[in-house]
């Protein structure tokens, strides 16, 4: 059974979702908290591209859950991930089961670039400074 709520990306409101080839960095207060050759990046309509990176490639002690949640019609229901020991809320989100549409981000984290230090996008041999 499909959620009523769900809208089908199309014409009006694109969605793509692409392997990214490139090696993805998070920083954060001088650590690396992900660092993956395996993100993809999903574009939707307007909005700046946003990478998501499996969760295997994120130190995931670093982040606890969050008690936000949201909602996107073309995605599904979010989860949210801060860093722990008081440090910033919600600097993450993920889908755990998204829509079909979007499958291929389920169980990847994206991070919210004005939440960390940076997130680096560099090609693959290209080590971190």
């Amino acid at each position: 059974m499909t959620d009523p709520r769900m809208k089908i990306p199309g014409g009006d409101h694109p969605i793509e979702i692409v392997r990214n080839g490139s090696r993805v960095i998070v920083r954060l207060a001088d650590s690396i908290i992900a660092d993956t050759t395996n993100a993809v990046t999903l574009h939707e309509a307007k909005y700046a591209p946003v990478h998501y990176i499996p969760r295997a490639d994120v130190v995931m002690s670093l982040l606890e859950p969050s008690p936000t949640t949201s909602y996107c019609p073309f995605k599904g229901e979010a989860t949210y991930y801060s860093v722990g020991e008081g440090g910033p809320r919600d600097v993450a989100w993920c889908y755990e089961a998204p829509y079909p549409a979007v499958s291929e981000i389920a169980g990847r984290l994206a991070f919210y670039p004005d939440r960390v230090d940076a997130i680096e996008v560099r090609e693959p041999a290209e080590e971190p400074k």
